[in-house]
């Protein structure tokens, strides 16, 4: 891996897990403007205890090094959740002002996942190869 694919996937890891962390912080404790925010795209209060502590929990399985299958899961859980909260704020006719942010995450989430190293892929073992 050369220095500036590190440089892109550390940027775009931190930049990730700070903000997947502390949405997930604040999602979790219900705070006044996720609970607003939540509302607004049509969801029940509940779900921000099952979307905050799954974000928490994804940070903690990107960050952690091996472990690569449990990567995978918590790079697809981020994609669904910010993909779904980008066509939530596209179906509530909201302004770019207010989705931008869905769209950034989705950004981070793609260099992320595809600039990260070796060592954190999960490596499929090759089919193994039958004669007659």
């Amino acid at each position: 891996m050369n220095k500036s694919h590190k440089i892109i996937y550390w940027t775009s890891t931190i930049l990730l897990a700070l903000g997947m962390f502390s949405g997930g912080l604040m999602q979790a404790l219900r705070t006044k403007e996720t609970a607003q925010g939540i509302l607004h795209l049509g969801y029940p209060i509940y779900f921000l205890s099952i979307l905050g502590t799954w974000k928490v929990l994804g940070v903690i399985a990107i960050l952690l090094p091996k472990s690569p299958l449990l990567k995978e899961w918590a790079y697809a859980g981020f994609f669904f959740a910010m993909t779904g909260a980008s066509i939530s704020h596209i179906i509530m006719r909201d302004s770019f002002v207010e989705s931008i942010g869905s769209f950034i995450f989705i950004l981070l989430i793609v260099l992320s996942w595809s600039f990260r190293p070796e060592n954190r892929k999960l490596m499929l073992a090759k089919p193994k190869k039958y004669e007659f």
